[in-house]
């Protein structure tokens, strides 16, 4: 395990108890550490160029309207691979080791992903379920077998209710239990349902969502009450929006915060004006890492650091009108060769060196 000295910011690491604004969280006293990164990515749907009968995938493909070529899911491959490889590198100086991702189309592409040059070094293990979304996409997640050890993992089947009591199936939420270098950890991914038809009218479906994964959190709870649970995804809501802070129980302190309840570090940088997506000059916060009363207060092992969105100038549109928005893929049906719609966000944890 790396052990890194951490001398710059002993001073900034003194043990509080009210997060930072700017998503920093308590940590005690001086270093050295060693550091963990967890990231979370919307990679804009990453699909095969195979026509798949059973999903509606037909767009990506060699013929279809977006013109899915071989080449274009190779550049996608390498510029994700180029996204995941940064993340955090900065403070923790290795590739991140827990990632969740949402908008990939099947277990190929996920071995595609980790078989780039960028992530070979990493040796990814994968945990993946096909979810019954019609167009066949899933979230997934990527772990080092060097530092996390899956001991389960299940898929929670999300069921939609309309206003007429009509019901449909979306993407599961995936929930992995596993040891971090030891350490108990439960982690879910999520991606809840778009906004297609207008914030209002798509809430109820969000509102749904939140309470499945207040159910996870809940049952995980109920089986081990000291469990540290992680909570990361695309939720297609704000930090502030209701299916948030009153359907899943997010907070923007860790003050006297209990284990049924979440810490949303990602409201302050919200607040602050931060984003992850962009639309019609507005920014959006929609992915988010979330993270249980119980790893506050710190009492030894890993402490949740502080959160982050990842957004170097390679990833952002550099002239036009959308100067600054996420390079996409596509955008208003074009081929642009970026890299998503999507800004990665992620989140360390820390612990003494021995």
């Amino acid at each position: 395990m790396k052990t890194l000295a951490l001398c710059g910011i002993w001073l900034s690491l003194i043990a509080c108890h009210k997060p930072a604004l700017d998503g920093s969280s308590n940590i005690v006293g001086p270093g050295p550490y060693n550091i963990r990164t967890l990231a979370f990515y919307n990679v804009e749907n990453l699909f095969d160029t195979e026509n798949d009968s059973l999903t509606d995938d037909d767009a990506r493909t060699p013929e279809g309207e977006d013109h899915w070529t071989p080449e274009r899911y190779q550049t996608k491959l390498q510029h994700l691979a180029r996204v995941l490889s940064g993340i955090g590198r900065e403070e923790a100086h290795r590739l991140p080791d827990l990632i969740g991702l949402c908008e990939i189309e099947n277990r190929g592409v996920l071995l595609d992903l980790v078989g780039q040059e960028g992530l070979k070094g990493g040796d990814y293990g994968i945990v993946h379920y096909d979810s019954p979304d019609a167009r066949g996409i899933d979230v997934a997640l990527l772990y080092k077998k060097s530092s996390f050890t899956v001991v389960e993992s299940q898929r929670r089947r999300l069921w939609l209710v309309d206003e007429r009591n009509n019901g449909r199936t979306t993407r599961d939420q995936l929930v992995v239990h596993g040891y971090l270098d030891g350490e108990a950890l439960y982690l879910s991914v999520n991606h809840w349902p778009s906004r297609s038809g207008g914030q209002l009218k798509s809430e109820p479906y969000r509102r749904q969502a939140a309470a499945l994964q207040r159910s996870i959190l809940d049952s995980v709870l109920q089986a081990d009450p000291g469990a540290r649970f992680v909570s990361l995804g695309d939720y297609n809501d704000d930090p502030t929006d209701l299916s948030l802070k009153f359907g899943l129980g997010t907070r923007p302190s860790t003050d006297s915060l209990p284990a049924h309840l979440l810490y949303n570090p990602m409201e302050a940088l919200f607040t602050a004006g931060t984003g992850t997506l962009a639309y019609r000059d507005s920014w959006s916060l929609f992915d988010q890492i979330l993270v249980n009363g119980n790893w506050f207060p710190h009492m030894g092992g890993y402490a949740f650091w502080k959160a982050r969105v990842y957004h170097p100038d390679f990833l952002k549109t550099q002239d036009g009108p959308y100067t600054g928005y996420p390079f996409r893929t596509y955008a208003g049906g074009s081929y642009q060769g970026g890299y998503s719609d999507h800004f990665p966000v992620y989140a360390f944890l820390i612990r003494k060196a021995d």
